[in-house]
């Protein structure tokens, strides 16, 4: 069973930059598109970026877009999330998630229903 560890979220102030991780275990993740997703307190978790199997095809949500930039090492069984120009409304929990095989859908923004959410990483942008 594919599972993810997240990792590298901290506190940072805003214009600061982090790099988050998801690694996966027990299954290689090479064959599967990923996504990062994010929820604030009192908000539904939302899409954050998502990967092609290969890391050919990217998206981002608008709120992000020219500030995160979202990879992948299939050899390290890891994606990354590189956070640029946070800001405070970037707090949240990060996670991430399989979202499909090979390519990536328009879909691959919305959380996928029944996924095995991990702990995450706490994002906190603050002053």
């Amino acid at each position: 069973q594919l599972q993810f560890v997240e990792s590298g979220g901290g506190l940072v102030q805003p214009g600061g930059s982090l790099r988050l991780s998801c690694t996966a275990s027990g299954v290689s993740p090479d064959l599967y598109s990923i996504s990062w997703f994010r929820q604030a307190p009192g908000r539904e978790r939302e899409g954050v970026s998502c990967i092609s199997s290969r890391g050919g095809n990217t998206n981002y949500a608008d709120s992000v877009k020219g500030r995160f930039t979202i990879s992948r090492d299939n050899a390290k069984n890891t994606v990354y999330l590189q956070m640029n120009s946070l800001k405070p409304e970037d707090t949240a929990i990060y996670y991430c998630a399989v979202v499909g095989l090979n390519t990536i859908t328009p879909q691959c923004l919305n959380p996928p229903p029944g996924a095995d959410w991990g702990q995450g990483t706490q994002v906190t942008v603050s002053s």
